[in-house]
């Protein structure tokens, strides 16, 4: 006899793989179920924007970029060479991603701050946006600076 009985359709060799197979079924089944009813998930309720301000960006032959609003055409900014050196880079970067683009310099930047406290500064014609609370209080502080105050006409 080799040790085997009539009612063991199974060796034990092959209930290793079949145990393992149904563990594998189980955590991907029990995943599966919980992200589709949403267990363990955050959802943030969508933001709103409280100020909103469209911005152009020109540069000057002494190096310094004056930032004008767009709407109006009035000098918000005017950043001198060696200050402001983070709003520099990012303005720059925006800049060039519209040159690599193919695209003019024409169309407005758009700075919003949001209810939630965040600032963010998005280009709409690459689509490139960037989170400007993600660099530190100083650099919000600089970019925030440019927003006019609620209520306030610029």
């Amino acid at each position: 006899m080799s040790g085997r009985t009539l009612n063991a359709p199974f060796g034990k060799e092959t209930w290793f793989p079949v145990g393992a197979g149904l563990l594998i079924a189980f955590a991907l089944g029990t995943v599966g179920l919980a992200r589709h009813e949403g267990v363990g998930l955050t959802r943030m309720p969508p933001t709103q924007p409280v100020r909103t301000l469209r911005l152009t960006a020109e540069d000057r032959p002494d190096g310094a970029i004056l930032l004008r609003d767009a709407a109006r055409g009035t000098l918000v900014a005017t950043v001198e060479p060696g200050q402001d050196n983070f709003m520099r880079a990012t303005l720059r970067g925006f800049g060039q991603a519209r040159l690599r683009a193919g695209l003019g310099r024409e169309a407005p930047f758009r700075l919003t701050h949001f209810d939630d406290g965040s600032l963010q500064l998005d280009d709409e014609l690459t689509g490139r946006a960037v989170n400007l609370g993600a660099f530190g209080p100083s650099n919000f502080v600089a970019f925030a600076r440019l927003l006019p105050e609620p209520g306030a006409a610029r």
